[in-house]
């Protein structure tokens, strides 16, 4: 029976797996790969006696169906894949490729990443189970463990901890140990586990003094794997609806609510979203910023509790940064951010800022031929649609600040129909930011920033999209920020002035931050006072959770975390995922049977050829043929030595028998002689020794595709 055997896989598998904890918040995960690699392994029993290429196509029917079950809402029966399930799959794959290129690990359990991961547990499952069981080749089931590994222990930022690097050295150590008669083989069978931990802990033990990014790394040092970063807009979501916040920073010293900016994104790529780009090089941090500024300034004194990322939040403009180790930080005063090439998580700063504030009357009179660059004005391939209701929104108005005060009410006003929500339904087919702004109007704050940004840009006024933190929560003698802070923003550009904030989400939690021009712009069209709102108010307000309740039918807006709406109505991504894994893998498993074919066709070519390498041609696949069925010659046998072991090996009949001493004759001859045998001379003789050989025994699947000639090189080369 290979029931043990078949479960030893399965648990090798989920050993391996361990290194995901790094690159993956929380143990969510956990549950969806035992089911998938627990129904691998089912399937795998059921059907053992089917054959192999039998049992893997139904464990990959079964992954497909628990796939089905775990992450849609639309398969037949509920399991089934059809066509909407197959669409929603390239969904699911399209969403994680990209927070998988802008996150930052460990990224947030998202679906779209549960998703992938699931996925790669049941094609890596498979892949042993076929490996162990069906070929009868535990070792080769090495390799897609290696792979599990290390993927992710290459993606993470920090050292793994000792013990995955234990765990999976005894998974592969069961695995070996499972296989039927390892025990016969090996006397202290137990001990192969026993010496693959102690290795593992010694090289766990020497690996921890390296450190450098993409080796054996983790959740090592830092945030303990707790560490969490702002990714533009992809940690947004799962961090506002986190159901316990995780508090990120302690602050000091700041007067009154501020946003605290982590970066901001120039590009926008409609029907995607909005892009980071590479900073600019600038000022090293600790340092000076700004030498000349000769404004007001308050020093910030900044506690890092659990942030990690390429992103140092600042606030306001900053004047000077102390306290960071020097040679890691620096700032790009395009972009307004602080940036390293690698992620890190320093436990405090401090920064003097400029935190003046404008007033309306200074914004409405900004003006002159200052600008930041086109590039914050590029609309390019945005709807018209769009441009239009931007300017029926912004007209009458005739300054920047207008215009901007009327989109920002357009979303967050009174009269405004937009609402707040962690639930966009999927879009109709119809450009996502066209949607959103006519018939969705419903989402959270990177929905809005995006829209108003965009429609900013339509009627002239340079922006750009911010992504940060609100105020958070004063506690003591600090502001406690954490993930239910995290909140996406506009700036719109003023000639002499700068940088100015614009807040288009309407939140309803007290997490707002109205700037004192927007006070007064609004005090101003609403001399009751109804529309104004006073900053001091904020932090008395209680926060309750935003609303996470579906907003059906509304779509989806240009949100760079949801798939393109060419992903899901045309042709899925995830069937080609599943195709390409599956021809990878097998590509891998028949790669030694083809070196075995390469090298017979040589050799057999050399024999037809005749000359000086035919007869060493000839001995060599003899040799290669024997080994093949476990009859290998040692080395230091003599050619006779060599042909007496074949006649007892593989009990070769009289005609057998002449024609290898034939090709004995004709080898020694070559060899010793310098004798060449004629075109074609020994291919008969050949032939009848190999035919002999294989009518002695046939090969099995695994001898076939794991040939010993070429897994153990210890024969002749030639």
């Amino acid at each position: 029976m290979p029931w043990t055997t078949a479960i030893a896989a399965g648990v090798a598998v989920l050993l391996a797996g361990v290194p995901v904890s790094a690159v993956v918040q929380g143990a969510t995960w956990v549950g969806d790969a035992v089911l998938v690699v627990g129904a691998v392994v089912i399937v795998g029993l059921l059907l053992h006696r089917a054959g192999a290429v039998v049992v893997a196509a139904g464990q990959l029917v079964a992954v497909l169906l628990v796939l089905t079950a775990r992450f849609t809402a639309s398969g037949i029966a509920g399991v089934v894949p059809g066509p909407a399930a197959w669409g929603e799959f390239g969904g699911l794959v399209a969403g994680a490729g990209e927070q998988i290129s802008v996150g930052v690990a460990p990224v947030a359990p998202t679906p779209e990443i549960l998703f992938l991961v699931s996925a790669a547990f049941g094609l890596v499952a498979i892949a042993v189970q076929l490996a162990a069981v069906g070929a009868h080749a535990p070792a080769a089931g090495g390799v897609p463990l290696l792979a599990m590994f290390a993927v992710p222990a290459a993606l993470a930022d920090d050292l793994l901890p000792w013990w995955t690097l234990v765990g999976a050295a005894a998974g592969f150590g069961l695995l070996l140990l499972a296989r039927e008669g390892a025990r016969r083989e090996l006397a202290g069978g137990s001990a192969l586990v026993a010496g693959a931990v102690v290795v593992a802990l010694g090289v766990g033990a020497a690996a921890s003094f390296i450190g450098t990014t993409g080796r054996f790394e983790g959740t090592g040092g830092g945030g303990g794997g707790g560490s969490i970063g702002l990714s533009p807009f992809t940690a947004l979501r799962g961090q506002l609806s986190q159901n316990t916040p995780t508090e990120l920073f302690r602050v000091r010293g700041l007067p009154q609510a501020a946003y605290l900016r982590a970066l901001t994104l120039r590009d926008y790529v409609p029907n995607a979203g909005w892009k980071a780009t590479r900073p600019d090089p600038g000022p090293a941090l600790p340092g000076t910023v700004l030498p000349s500024f000769g404004g007001p300034q308050t020093t910030i004194d900044i506690e890092n509790t659990a942030f990690r990322d390429y992103w140092l939040p600042v606030y306001g403009v900053p004047v000077a940064v102390t306290g960071l180790p020097a040679g890691q930080w620096a700032y790009d005063e395009s972009s307004g951010t602080a940036y390293t090439s690698r992620p890190r998580e320093d436990g405090q700063w401090s920064e003097r800022a400029s935190l003046a504030q404008p007033t309306a009357e200074q914004l409405r009179a900004a003006d002159g031929p200052g600008s930041p660059g086109n590039e914050y004005l590029n609309v390019g391939g945005v709807d018209r649609r769009v441009t239009a209701l931007a300017r029926e929104t912004t007209a009458g108005r005739t300054t920047a600040f207008d215009k901007a005060m009327a989109l920002q009410d357009y979303f967050a006003g009174p009269t405004s129909q937009f609402r707040y929500s962690l639930q966009t339904a999927p879009g109709g087919g119809d450009d996502a930011l066209v949607e959103f702004l006519t018939v969705g109007k419903a989402g959270y704050c990177e929905q809005f920033a995006s829209a108003m940004a965009v429609m900013l840009r339509t009627v002239g006024v340079p922006a750009r999209v911010a992504v940060g933190f609100t105020g958070g929560v004063v506690k003591g003698d600090y502001r406690s920020i954490t993930t239910a802070d995290a909140h996406a923003w506009v700036e719109a550009w003023f000639p002499g002035i700068g940088w100015t904030t614009f807040d288009p989400t309407p939140l309803a939690d007290g997490r707002t931050i109205t700037p004192p021009y927007v006070a007064e712009a609004q005090a101003q069209a609403d001399p009751g006072g109804t529309d104004g709102q006073d900053p001091a108010t904020q932090d008395a307000r209680q926060r309750p959770v935003p609303t996470t309740a579906p907003a059906a039918p509304d779509p989806v807006a240009p949100d760079v975390t949801a798939p393109d709406p060419a992903t899901t109505s045309s042709v899925p991504a995830w069937p080609f995922v599943v195709l390409a894994a599956v021809l990878l893998l097998g590509g891998a498993a028949l790669v030694p049977a083809g070196l075995r074919v390469r090298d017979r066709r040589r050799r057999l070519a050399a024999v037809d050829g005749g000359g000086p390498d035919a007869a060493a041609a000839a001995w060599a696949e003899l040799m290669a043929e024997s080994q093949d069925r476990g009859a290998p010659t040692p080395p230091s046998d003599t050619v006779r030595s060599g042909a007496r072991r074949l006649v007892h090996e593989h009990q070769l009949d009289g005609g057998a028998q002449q024609a290898l001493r034939d090709l004995v004759g004709a080898v020694e001859a070559s060899w010793y002689g310098g004798e060449q045998p004629a075109p074609g001379e020994l291919a008969g003789p050949l032939g009848t020794v190999r035919t002999a050989i294989a009518t002695d025994r046939r090969l099995s699947l695994r001898e076939r595709l794991l040939p010993r000639s070429v897994t153990r090189r210890k024969r002749t080369s030639v």
